[in-house]
């Protein structure tokens, strides 16, 4: 049936696309978070990943964006693109002639929506364009022109590869041959502000993404910061102390002292604490020599019983050698099968090799002790001479320096007691001298209360004056208004006729629109340009006929006039669009009638 062939037709529109635009097809395919696939079912984009979709927040790999690079292959010759004859229920829309060149396009605008479509048919109505265009998806705006084209707005990029796929199609609305009933469909990009302002929006969240993320694994591998080192009181003093003696908490309470002393926490008042805690650390230095010496102790130690082990080692090893030469012999080795002898000549090999290099290095071992043991015999009593005395001269220089630097201490005490002395003297003048700035600074301070004092009095006498003349006007100005009200009660009964006969004239001449001669003037000369104008004339038409009669006319004050008299003058609008005027036209004759 025909419905049937129409449905298959619609169906195999989105699947089977001809692809006059590759790189057009594949962000299509791609921002549908598929593999752009060609016409033979090869892909488009061999590198693409599946997982880089929209669903993972990555933004899809689009062949248009600059940069990347990515452009698909073109189509092969001998594979022609099919269109088919689509069918709608009030139009029928032909394929192009295939061996015609696909129709150009425009450079694709980024986050295109919006395509422009022309060479509609005349009689063409929105209702057939979303009709035709509905197809290729959910259709969010349409703004059709009167010259024959108009704007589709798409809810997704996709769709507007869809839509290309409908250009170069002849329309036909019915089965009519009228020309006004028949077109050429000419699909393009259309570059639209909201499209481009929703692609930035896009890409800016994106980017917002990818720094959170960025900033999300610096933060992972960054390393941890050090513990904090607790500032200085005599209780930390003393719990770092005998952290020092301990030799599982050196290394923490060294660290502590050093960040103390180069934070500037030494002062005469601490100096003793931390001469204590330098003294315990140089203590510490004893230990470790002495563990060393346990260290290398325990070291000679491991090396004998490796050595005595390796030894042991060999004789074993001499041992199986000797087993496998007895059975190499020929007493023994005819007996054997050619396997067993293969698989014992192996072995021996094996054995005599880890042997060989088991002795080599046990004499490596020996060499070593032996070299070590004659340059202690090498030694001459010459130089045991000059050892003693290079010592004797050692410890000479080391009391020599120990003086000087008494000397320097007991140097460095005096002039502490001369600065602490100075210290004391200056302290004392200078808590008088300050004292006296400060018995200075609160007298003027108290006299400064004192003046402030007097005025705030002053101010509080005048307003209180100030207050009372209000209230007197206040009682004159209520007694007024009573006498003013007695009056007004009298008056009004006399006056009552005289302002009902009066009131309708003054009513009539202060609601007249036309307020002097020059604007019922300015009214005639409007009424009869109009009057020759039935379709009406713009405000600026009419102000250009007047500004030759009289160049001081403004185009503001004929405006205000024309809207003041609504039963004369009417405004309408015209056009539709860019094309929107504004006309005013002569309604005096109906409005004689209305009024």
């Amino acid at each position: 049936s025909t419905d049937g062939g129409r449905n298959l037709s619609l169906d195999s529109i989105p699947m089977g696309l001809p692809m006059s635009d590759p790189s057009a097809w594949a962000t299509a395919m791609n921002n549908l978070g598929m593999a752009p696939m060609g016409m033979t079912g090869q892909p488009l984009l061999p590198d693409f990943d599946p997982a880089l979709g929209m669903m993972t927040g990555i933004p899809p790999i689009n062949p248009m964006m600059p940069g990347l690079g990515i452009v698909p292959p073109p189509i092969p010759p001998d594979m022609p693109a099919v269109k088919e004859i689509i069918h709608c229920k009030s139009c029928t829309l032909f394929p192009p002639n295939p061996h015609l060149p696909p129709p150009a396009t425009r450079e694709r605008p980024p986050g295109c929506k919006t395509v422009f479509v022309g060479g509609l048919p005349e009689n063409g109505t929105e209702q057939i364009i979303m009709e035709v265009f509905e197809q290729c998806g959910e259709v969010i705006a349409i703004r059709k022109s009167k010259k024959n084209f108009c704007h589709i707005r798409f809810a997704e990029e996709f769709m507007v590869d869809k839509a290309l796929y409908l250009s170069g199609y002849r329309i036909r609305l019915g089965s009519s041959t009228d020309k006004k009933d028949t077109g050429r469909l000419h699909v393009d990009f259309a570059q639209a502000r909201d499209d481009l302002y929703e692609w930035e929006c896009k890409q800016r969240m994106l980017a917002r993404e990818e720094r959170h993320r960025r900033r999300l694994a610096e933060e992972r591998f960054r390393p941890p910061s050090p513990p904090p080192v607790v500032h200085y009181s005599d209780h930390e003093c003393s719990v770092v102390a005998e952290k020092l003696k301990d030799d599982t908490k050196f290394s923490e309470a060294i660290q502590t002292l050093l960040t103390w002393i180069e934070r500037g926490e030494v002062n005469r008042r601490t100096a003793n604490n931390f001469y204590s805690m330098i003294q315990s650390a140089n203590s510490h230095i004893r230990r470790l020599i002495n563990e060393k010496a346990a260290h290398e102790k325990e070291m000679e130690e491991a090396k004998e019983k490796f050595k005595l082990a390796l030894s042991g080692i060999l004789v074993q090893f001499e041992q199986i050698v000797a087993v496998y030469h007895s059975a190499s012999k020929q007493k023994a080795w005819d007996h054997f099968t050619k396997a067993q002898r293969k698989n014992i000549s192996v072995w021996c090999k094996q054995a005599e090799e880890i042997r060989n290099i088991h002795n080599d290095e046990l004499m490596g071992i020996r060499r070593e002790e032996e070299m070590e043991m004659s340059d202690e015999e090498i030694e001459d009593p010459s130089e045991m001479k000059e050892t003693e005395e290079s010592a004797l001269v050692s410890q000479v220089e080391a009391l020599k320096e120990e003086n000087d630097s008494l000397r320097w201490q007991l140097d460095a005490y005096r002039n502490e007691v001369e600065l602490l002395k100075q210290e004391q003297g200056k302290a004392s003048r200078d808590e008088d001298t300050t004292k006296e700035q400060q018995m200075k600074l609160l007298q003027q301070a108290l006299q400064g209360m004192q003046k402030h004092l007097l005025k705030v009095q002053e101010e509080y006498k005048k307003r209180e004056a100030e207050l009372e003349k209000v209230k007197e006007d206040k009682l004159k100005i209520e007694t007024l208004l009573e006498n003013l009200k007695e009056q007004e009660s009298s008056m009004s009964r006399v006056c009552a006729c005289s302002q009902e006969k009066e009131c309708p004239v003054e009513k009539t001449l202060s609601n007249s629109p036309v307020k002097s001669e020059r604007e019922v003037l300015l009214v005639g000369i409007i009424s009869t340009f109009l009057h020759v104008h039935p379709f009406g004339a713009s405000i600026e038409y009419i102000c250009s006929y007047l500004q030759r009669l009289d160049s001081k006319i403004c185009t503001a004050e004929v405006e205000v006039l024309m809207t003041r008299l609504q039963n004369t003058f009417r405004q309408e609008l015209s056009g539709v669009g860019a094309s929107l005027e504004k006309r005013w036209k002569f309604c005096g004759f109906d409005g004689l009638k209305m009024t």
